[in-house]
């Protein structure tokens, strides 16, 4: 494994996918149990995407006390239908929440008969449970959950919007086989914004894969801006990248 730091980030650069995946688990199992001995319970946001499979597969095998840990996900498509596999609740579900005992978990609901009431509902939680952890993905196109570089903004003054997602952003769906073709996917998703992702204490990216080499490059090396919103990550004060040796072809 190969480590560093750019900026106040801190990257670490596995051999493969699983590695990646079993290094990931561990740095985020031992700050879970470093928090519950401190604290009753554990708030954590979870990435929903193919990319985070292999951490979620590993995070499982780790001695975690599930009961202590309130969960909840980081973005959700509007008006897809509740049970639609894409739908990133129920891939979370499906891959984490129904195979440990969670304290809670809060659910984003895109077929919310209001969006916006939504969105204040979700960000009342974040405020009521503060997070303590986030792991997190990195789009093709640098994004953080849902925010593309046009709606990304680091001084956003919400904690949840709603969001039309830019046509990179849907084109990884398809990528991820996700969905069979573009027009499938949805145009609009509810999002933690920036600032809810960031100003979590503790944040874990995981992005493995050769169509991540170019956002992990951006990430490492453009300049901080939402250009490039993964970038603020470099500004984060306890922030690490988990990169395999696909995603990490150019460091």
């Amino acid at each position: 494994m190969k480590e560093f730091i750019k900026d106040q980030l801190k990257v670490e650069v596995s051999g493969s996918r699983h590695l990646m995946g079993i290094a990931a688990a561990n740095a985020v199992g031992e700050k879970i149990n470093e928090l519950l001995k401190a604290k009753q319970f554990v708030n954590i946001i979870f990435a929903a995407a193919p990319s985070q499979n292999e951490f979620l597969d590993e995070l499982l095998k780790r001695d975690i006390d599930w009961t202590r840990i309130r969960a909840f996900h980081m973005d959700e498509y509007l008006n897809l239908d509740a049970d639609a596999p894409q739908g990133f609740g129920n891939f979370l579900k499906e891959r984490l929440f129904c195979k440990a005992p969670f304290k809670a978990v809060h659910y984003l609901n895109g077929n919310a008969a209001d969006a916006e009431q939504e969105c204040l509902r979700y960000a009342d939680l974040l405020n009521q449970f503060p997070p303590d952890v986030v792991c997190l993905g990195i789009g093709e196109n640098t994004h953080l959950a849902f925010n593309d570089p046009h709606v990304a903004d680091f001084n956003d003054p919400l904690l949840v919007k709603i969001v039309d997602l830019d046509n990179a952003c849907r084109v990884q769906q398809v990528n991820d086989g996700c969905f069979a073709r573009i027009e499938d996917v949805p145009t609009h998703a509810l999002t933690l914004t920036i600032p809810a992702l960031v100003n979590t204490p503790f944040a874990f990216a995981i992005v493995p894969g050769e169509k991540k080499a170019d956002a992990v490059k951006h990430t490492l090396n453009a300049a901080i801006s939402e250009k490039y919103p993964s970038t603020i990550l470099r500004t984060h004060p306890d922030a690490t990248l988990f990169v395999d040796d696909k995603s990490g072809t150019y460091i």
